[in-house]
């Protein structure tokens, strides 16, 4: 076994990461038995007869020199797939190793003629040539799995308590290992080819359509991970990454060969640094940054240049995890005119692009925000220097010269350097001090956009705290007073932004677990001195909205999303504006919104606010869906169940959740909502163990209300 460059260091650190050990409880809600790992393998389930005929086809793009083989690359056997439609999602496909070899496939496939091909064919071809998408994975058994980790003494409510051992356990199911028995050889000579990336050590997949090992998600994971003490599958994740730092010199955007052309926000230096680790090597990866995205750009308001990162992806094909989607957007005649080859390719880069942010999609990229495709057309990610990615560099860059310390002055000075360069550039050019809020600059118009975002919390986060914010505790409130306006105006947790008409996943009404951690650490990061007075509240006959800085959403009271009642006026929203608008206000504090503390300033209310809402919102829609605690929360009978399609199920940790309610997941975007789920147990997790003394169990809303309940909308 090769010993981690790590290693030395964190052997004098261990100390610091261990908790003394959390009391006996009497209950035990955790499964622990050795996980199975069920394959299921989808059946192609073409929507037009076998007898048809494949619709024409637009050119074939071209080559991509990143890609690796001729099956599951952009090129002919994978577009006339995806043009088949044969699966509802277009990743079942490039997730089949295939049944021979790629020789004898690719000879199979040349033996239709295109113009004559039917569905039929192609079902055939699929069912005879290639086996079940996740066969080169196998569950991995977690040997230092702790069903008592400490964390769980801090929370103090008897159902949260027992609710977050559950989703502690949930690591269990979501370990895996590389079926190294499985794993196709080199692919111009091995017996069959696939697209996983073999990894050497055990890691944790998001969940669902997610079934190999992911970067981003990867930091909300870890975060669970260590307050779960298994420390070693914190090692075995950075691990996995340092070796594709050594074999890709990056980290791709995730396990697949199909991901080579893209990383995602780079937060590998973050993760080392949370386990209290150091490695000379995490400096490789921001290398990559710094050659392959970063560029100069002179402010068209001081001018003065800095250099900052975008996300540019060189590709010129549909992704192939998104192929068919990708080359629908371009060629459909229902988005217009169908684009030009040279169109089409920009696009794609574009579209890919956009995946490599993570945030695919929202209209925060789209230069004509729109409903669907015609929005994706105008995406212009590549021209846009992102809030959340230049923060992001700013931080690992001051937690490597930390980390280098005395060790290697020359080192972390030239860190230190760099970063003092992106922090200029990112208050130059993303601050505008008159709406107190971050905003993306953009290229194509060389100056700052408009449109807010939870990106605008991400500086703060990192530690980059504009003079303003400073000046004054109404400033500092001001940075987050569409945190306080989400509190009070909806049911639900705060979103990625208040544009809900795109149809896109990180757009409204959807929220995510990393956003809700993202804004309590801002929160936290707050001097003290700017935290102690108590929230504000709006004057007479106004609503939160008022509390809003002038301009800083870049949309009207009545332009914000509604907020849908619940029960017999399910049909109706909320009062758009005004005091009525705040459904949520109940005795000066917020539903669900937990313990208030002594003396309690603004910041500490908006934190406990926050925490408990995230909670309830994965707690009460895993209710929704089965989930049940013996003796604490019972299970819905089978005529609500129904209505969530959850029958047979045992309880859904969601990819995402709703800014409108807490009792469901998110939708919109490329694919149905997933559930699992690695960031969204990690972030629970870490809740737990930060705010456990302050959460409170909700009552969540009934899946059919009685005909006189919930009329105000709020939750009880």
């Amino acid at each position: 076994m090769v010993t981690p460059k790590w290693v030395a260091l964190a052997s004098l650190l261990r100390p610091a990461l261990a908790a003394p050990q959390a009391p006996t409880t009497t209950t035990n809600f955790v499964e622990t038995s050795v996980p199975t790992l069920t394959i299921s393998t989808s059946v192609p389930s073409p929507t037009v007869p076998l007898t048809a005929t494949l619709p024409s086809q637009a050119p074939l793009p071209p080559v991509q020199p990143w890609c690796i083989g001729q099956i599951f690359c952009p090129g002919a056997v994978l577009q006339t797939v995806n043009i088949a439609q044969l699966y509802s999602d277009p990743k079942t496909f490039v997730d089949k190793p295939t049944s021979k070899s790629a020789q004898q496939v690719l000879a199979d496939f040349a033996t239709f003629n295109l113009t004559t091909v039917t569905e039929g064919d192609l079902v055939n071809f699929v069912d005879n040539d290639f086996l079940g998408e996740g066969l080169e994975l196998e569950a991995a058994v977690l040997t230092s799995f702790n069903t008592n980790p400490a964390f769980l003494s801090n929370v103090t409510d008897p159902l949260l308590n027992a609710f977050a051992q559950i989703v502690d356990g949930y690591w269990t199911q979501l370990a895996h290992n590389t079926n190294q028995s499985a794993v196709c050889d080199d692919y111009t000579n091995g017996e069959c080819e696939g697209t996983l990336i073999p990894l050497n050590h055990t890691f944790i997949v998001p969940g669902g359509r997610f079934r190999e090992q992911y970067y981003w998600d990867s930091y909300w994971i870890i975060q669970g991970l260590l307050k779960s003490e298994l420390y070693s599958t914190v090692n075995a994740t950075l691990q996995n990454f340092m070796d594709e730092i050594d074999d890709f010199g990056f980290i791709p955007n995730g396990g697949r060969t199909y991901y080579l052309d893209r990383s995602q926000p780079p937060l590998l230096v973050n993760m080392v640094y949370d386990y209290v680790v150091v490695t000379n090597d995490t400096s490789i990866e921001l290398a990559w940054w710094a050659s392959n995205r970063t560029i100069e750009i002179t402010s068209p308001y001081t001018n003065q240049s800095y250099m900052l990162a975008r996300y540019s992806v060189n590709n010129t094909a549909p992704r192939p995890e998104s192929y068919i989607t990708d080359y629908l957007i371009a060629n459909d005649a229902a988005n217009g005119t169908p684009l030009t080859q040279q169109e089409a390719e920009a696009l794609y880069g574009e579209l890919a692009s956009g995946a490599e942010s993570g945030w695919d999609f929202t209209a925060r990229f789209e230069m004509l925000p729109q409903f669907g495709d015609p929005g994706l057309r105008t995406y212009n990610i590549q021209n846009t220097i992102p809030i959340c990615l230049n923060s992001i560099l700013y931080r690992a860059h001051t937690l490597l010269a930390d980390l280098y310390g005395d060790t290697n002055s020359t080192a972390s000075a030239a860190h230190l350097q760099t970063a003092a360069n992106i922090r200029a550039g990112i208050l130059d050019l993303m601050w505008d001090a008159s709406k107190l809020a971050f905003c993306d600059f953009n290229l194509t118009s060389n100056a700052r956009n408009s449109f807010f975002s939870a990106a605008t919390y991400y500086p703060v986060w990192v530690g980059i705290i504009p003079d303003e914010v400073l000046s004054s505790q109404s400033n500092a409130f001001g940075y987050f007073a569409a945190v306080n306006l989400v509190m009070n105006k909806y049911n639900g947790t705060v979103s990625t932004t208040f544009v809900d008409w795109t149809g896109q996943q990180w757009d409204a009404p959807n929220t995510w677990a990393p956003h809700q951690y993202i804004i309590l650490e801002a929160l936290n990061a707050l001097p003290p001195n700017l935290t102690t007075n108590a929230l504000p509240t709006p004057g007479s006959g106004q609503s939160a909205y008022t509390l809003v800085p002038s301009g800083q959403l870049n949309l009207t009271e009545s332009q914000l999303p509604g907020q849908p009642l619940r029960g017999a006026q399910a049909s109706q929203n909320v009062t758009a504006t005004g005091p009525g608008s705040d459904i949520n206000t109940l005795n000066g504090t917020v539903v669900n919104g937990g313990n208030s503390s002594l003396s309690e300033g603004w910041a500490a209310t908006l934190g406990r606010e926050v925490a408990n809402r995230y909670f309830t919102s994965a707690l009460c829609s895993w209710h929704a869906t089965g989930g049940s605690i013996p003796g604490l929360l019972p299970r819905l009978p089978n005529s609500e169940l129904n209505l969530t399609g959850s029958v047979n199920n045992t309880g859904n940790m969601y990819e995402k959740f709703s800014m409108l309610n807490v009792d469901s997941s998110g939708s919109g975007g490329e694919y149905t909502a997933q559930a699992g789920f690695g960031w969204t147990n990690g972030v629970l997790l870490w809740v737990a163990a930060n705010y456990g003394q302050l959460l409170v169990a909700p009552v969540c809303p009934a899946l059919v209300p009685s005909a006189g309940s919930a009329s105000s909308g709020a939750l009880a």
